[in-house]
């Protein structure tokens, strides 16, 4: 199988439980849940994404002939010491990260993580971290994992209806729109009042990086 990937690139993860941890990130092309392209927008099931998966244009987007050459070209990425980690995301990574890229990226030393909507399944076996953000209106199909991120103000969900899946860690995120003040203050007030959640921000974009 080919990967289309849009960037690989190093930095620290920004958000979520593994806030903090140096990681290369593979960004995929392409989404189940959206186009990308502005002029979709408006049909878009999920209308807050705030990430560019269009396209292999970036300098280190293009096709990977088969998983080897993808794992290499992310292992390159890599500076050495501690344990490789790798994010893979998107758009939804899902729609192409398979066992085979997993084991050649296990084959070279890394810990493999995914974010993901939570709408393709199964999920791949062997990847180390799942995070999962639902999105509403997008049927969900992973019910258990490691993370569960919620972006929030999403009218037609509420976190307590999610309590039932299986993941080790929930959290709620603002989100980052024109409303980010009252976003963040109705998250925090939510994990005040559910202790079961955690705060998750979006530490890289207050940062600087990537």
């Amino acid at each position: 199988m080919s990967y289309a990937v849009k960037e690989i690139f190093y930095t620290l993860q920004g958000e979520g439980t593994q806030a903090g941890r140096p990681a290369v990130f593979c960004r995929f092309t392409g989404r189940n849940l959206w186009s990308g392209r502005q002029a979709d927008r408006a049909d878009a099931v999920c209308q807050f994404c705030d990430t560019d998966f269009v396209g292999t244009e970036d300098s280190d987007g293009r096709q990977f002939a088969d998983a080897a050459a993808l794992a290499d070209a992310i292992a390159a990425k890599f500076p050495g010491g501690g344990k490789p980690f790798v994010v893979c995301t998107g758009g939804e990574p899902l729609v192409q990260l398979d066992e085979p890229l997993v084991d050649a990226l296990h084959a070279r030393g890394f810990e493999v993580a995914i974010e993901t909507n939570g709408t393709i399944a199964p999920v791949p076996v062997g990847i180390d971290w799942i995070c999962v953000s639902p999105k509403a209106r997008a049927p969900l199909r992973v019910f258990a994992g490691d993370e569960l991120k919620l972006v929030v103000p999403q009218s037609g969900i509420d976190p307590r209806t999610l309590e039932r899946l299986d993941f080790r860690v929930s959290s709620v995120q603002p989100m980052d729109n024109p409303n980010w003040v009252e976003n963040t203050r109705i998250a925090v007030e939510f994990c005040l009042y559910n202790p079961k959640w955690r705060l998750s921000m979006q530490t890289h974009k207050h940062l600087g990086i990537r």
